[in-house]
């Protein structure tokens, strides 16, 4: 078994699939005015739609002040093969492998906080312990209640990198980790604050 809780957290992401990991400082996380302008671009068609995409997620600035809350971040990507880079259902399936793996790393993140929290008094700190990011708006339900309704299931929302105006790319290259893994792959890159 691990010892150090990096280490677990680690072992817990092989155990749910993902295939690269990496270690990031959240001091040197720059949140940026030019992906929130992508975003509002809607390429994804989700900008205004979705409670997990801007502007109902929040402003840059208090993205900012959330993720240096957190001391650490460990990237969590998942990687697959394409036939060519016309592979729209590789590309998918892909996508919905990240999303389901995220969602049992948070479930099993949940589990791993609640027993450390009964282990120890608690560190008295604010705020969850963790903060798990992904990519592409959250995927939870099948219709996002924005803007009508509050959303359905707040505990288990996941808003993008992106969202936060996180450049993906530098995110790997601070965890030392590839963000390009060669002709006809594709990987999808989510990350946990802690």
């Amino acid at each position: 078994m691990p010892d150090t809780m990096q280490e677990q957290l680690v072992k817990i992401a092989g155990d749910c699939g993902f295939s690269g990991t990496g270690f990031f400082d959240t001091a040197a996380v720059r949140t940026r005015q030019e992906v929130r302008d992508a975003c509002a671009a809607d390429k994804c068609h989700v900008y205004g739609k979705k409670w997990s995409c801007p502007p109902a997620c929040g402003s840059l600035e208090e993205w900012g002040e959330r993720i240096r809350w957190y001391k650490t971040g460990l990237i969590l990507q998942t990687q697959g093969v394409l036939e060519d880079s016309f592979d729209i259902d590789g590309m998918e399936r892909i996508g919905e492998e990240h999303n389901t793996r995220l969602r049992v790393y948070q479930d099993k993140l949940k589990v791993f906080f609640e027993d450390a929290a009964n282990r120890a008094a608690g560190s008295g700190a604010s705020g969850s312990p963790w903060l798990l990011l992904g990519s592409g708006g959250c995927k939870n339900c099948e219709q996002c209640t924005y803007p009508d309704s509050p959303c359905a299931f707040p505990e288990k929302m996941i808003v993008s990198m992106e969202a936060a105006g996180i450049v993906v790319s530098e995110l790997c290259q601070l965890s030392n980790v590839p963000y390009y893994y060669g002709p006809n792959t594709l990987t999808y890159t989510g990350c946990v604050l802690i």
